[in-house]
């Protein structure tokens, strides 16, 4: 969990891959994840949040199939 009542840059630099944390703001407030890569000094990517529905097509020279894949943003 993290410690609240930090400034976000102080608090930021504290995190870690592998840290568990809980989104306190936004569209998925509330929910838990760990993080699983630092983008920057202010942006996290976390497994589990923030999840978008990216439509692919199918490509046979890839040996890809097509569909509705969930994709971390």
């Amino acid at each position: 969990s993290v410690i609240l009542g930090q400034r976000k840059g102080q608090l930021m630099n504290k995190l870690k891959t592998g840290d568990q944390v809980i989104v306190l703001t936004g569209r998925d407030k509330g929910k838990r994840g760990t993080v699983s890569a630092r983008v920057d000094d202010a942006h996290l990517l976390v497994d589990g949040v923030n999840v978008a529905k990216k439509h692919v097509k199918p490509n046979p020279m890839k040996g890809t199939t097509g569909g509705i894949v969930d994709k971390t943003m």
